[in-house]
């Protein structure tokens, strides 16, 4: 049985190394040119991965480019894992490998369909999250459920950490379902679409602290945003300061080489920041 990946972040990387680690194969990656999306949280580039196993590399500007669609047909693929991929590929993608195609959500669908699952999970505050591996259909999120992994989330949850959760059940999820792809026992498992939700994208604007903000507000948007995304900041006058990491608390403190904002309920304190010119 003949799989392909098309990925350009870690995420789908580790999930590659995780297949060669179990002596799974890939007989196609397609990844984005390497001047695209720079700038993309995680963004990484496969051509050593796939020199060291000899595996073929088709580079596009977007999924549903030509160039892929007869890439997938012309390596005969069974099965197309697209991970960490945010363009929405076309039913001409989807339908090309002869099975399908599988996507990877870092929620626990139906719950959280859409952008930016890290960041929200820790922005609304909830206690788990996950990841979700689900057959493509046509609509975004929506597919066959094939295998799942819930994640808990603590009080104090970073996007740091938890991406590399969100990595750690990426790589088990997949080692399983490649396995139960290859021996034909994968089993779909419709969405509850009762228990639907969205969220919204986020861009490097959405993370600024305002005033109006309380101060458990302003904390879980620098956990949310912070390394490997843009991080949440303040404008002050004509600098940007960039926080990446503080302490909230109900009550003034004498803490050194902190910056102090004075926010509803009480204050934070920046103990890991940068600032800029704005």
């Amino acid at each position: 049985m003949n799989f392909a990946f098309v990925t350009c972040v870690q995420i789908g990387l580790s999930c590659m190394e995780e297949l060669y680690a179990v002596n799974g194969t890939l007989k196609l990656i397609i990844t984005l040119h390497d001047e695209k999306a720079k700038n993309k949280s995680g963004r990484i580039y496969v051509d050593d991965f796939a020199e060291l196993h000899s595996i073929p590399v088709i580079k596009v500007n977007h999924i549903n480019d030509v160039a892929a669609v007869q890439a997938i047909k012309e390596y005969a693929i069974d099965w197309l894992f697209i991970i960490g991929w945010s363009q929405i590929a076309s039913l001409e993608v989807i339908n090309a490998p002869k099975y399908g195609a599988i996507g990877a959500h870092p929620t626990l669908l139906p719950q959280g369909r859409g952008r930016a699952a890290i960041p929200w999970a820790i922005i609304k505050g909830l206690d788990k999250t996950g990841v979700t591996f689900f057959k493509l259909d046509e609509n975004v999120d929506t597919g066959l459920i094939l295998a799942q992994q819930e994640i808990p989330l603590s009080a104090t949850e970073t996007a740091t950490v938890l991406y590399e959760k969100v990595n750690d059940a990426h790589k088990e999820l997949i080692s399983k379902l490649y396995f139960d792809l290859k021996s034909g026992n994968a089993k779909g498992i419709v969405q509850d679409e009762s228990l639907a939700t969205y969220w919204e994208g986020r861009t490097p604007k959405d993370g600024e602290i305002t005033l109006d903000m309380d101060v458990y507000q302003a904390d879980r948007l620098v956990r949310a945003t912070t390394k490997p995304y843009p991080g949440a900041y303040v404008v002050d006058k004509a600098k940007k300061i960039i926080i990446w990491e503080g302490l909230a608390s109900i009550r003034k403190q004498m803490l050194p080489n902190t910056l102090e904002l004075i926010l509803t309920g009480g204050y934070y304190y920046a103990t890991n920041f940068e600032i800029f010119d704005n």
